[in-house]
């Protein structure tokens, strides 16, 4: 069991969740009143979900390489593969949240806007509470999503044990090595982590609450 690499692939999808689930939630916010560049904006958003791991993977590589911050490499380093790990991820983590978003009835929202509330009472107190099974679903896909990530990490990171290293890296390191049983370990772990990510993904943003008894008119 490579513990090192599970850990790393934990910290990263950590991080990614942190800082990626805030801008999320404002994106896909903000695209409830995009107007006419709205499908440009989801375009690019979900560049990640149709392009090669290696594409992307490339253009980060020739983006980052060279540069530092706070004299920390931003290729072959941890910082490098976060970066990488919030770009690949924007797709998982705003589409679940804006469709949850969408989901609501506008009446709502201008029912609290007659009311006197503020935009920022609106979101806190309507949209946020209607919205928690999409912002749970994208919290959880993009989780699973950045443990099972390879080929973007591969080429940002490279596979340096205990720097950028993941449990995918781990896994082709393995079976390049032919230690299937440890290969098979880690697969097996990944594997369960993907299939419970789906079925909480499911079972929370299935059911759409806009559509029970009691938001009807």
């Amino acid at each position: 069991m490579d513990s090192d690499a599970i850990y790393l692939s934990l910290k990263l999808a950590i991080w990614t969740l942190v800082l990626l689930l805030p801008f999320g939630i404002l994106a896909a916010r903000y695209l409830l009143n995009a107007g006419v560049i709205k499908p440009f904006i989801e375009a690019t958003l979900a560049l990640p979900l149709v392009l090669p791991p290696t594409v992307l993977g490339y253009y980060l590589l020739v983006g980052l390489g060279g540069k530092t911050i706070f004299g920390i490499p931003l290729v072959f380093s941890f910082t490098g593969i976060l970066i990488a790990s919030l770009i690949v991820n924007l797709p998982f983590a705003i589409q679940p949240i804006q469709r949850a978003f969408e989901a609501i009835n506008p009446e709502i929202r201008e029912a609290a806007q007659v009311s006197g509330l503020s935009n920022w009472q609106v979101f806190r107190l309507i949209e946020f509470p209607l919205a928690w099974r999409g912002i749970t679903s994208a919290a959880v896909l993009t989780f699973a999503h950045t443990l099972g990530e390879f080929g973007v990490i591969l080429m940002v990171g490279g596979a340096i044990p205990g720097e950028t290293k993941t449990v995918s890296i781990a896994i082709y390191d393995k079976v390049q090595s032919f230690d299937t049983a440890g290969a098979g370990t880690l697969s097996l772990i990944l594997l369960g982590t993907s299939l419970i990510a789906i079925a909480i993904s499911y079972g929370l943003f299935g059911r759409n609450p806009s559509r029970g008894k009691g938001w009807r008119s």
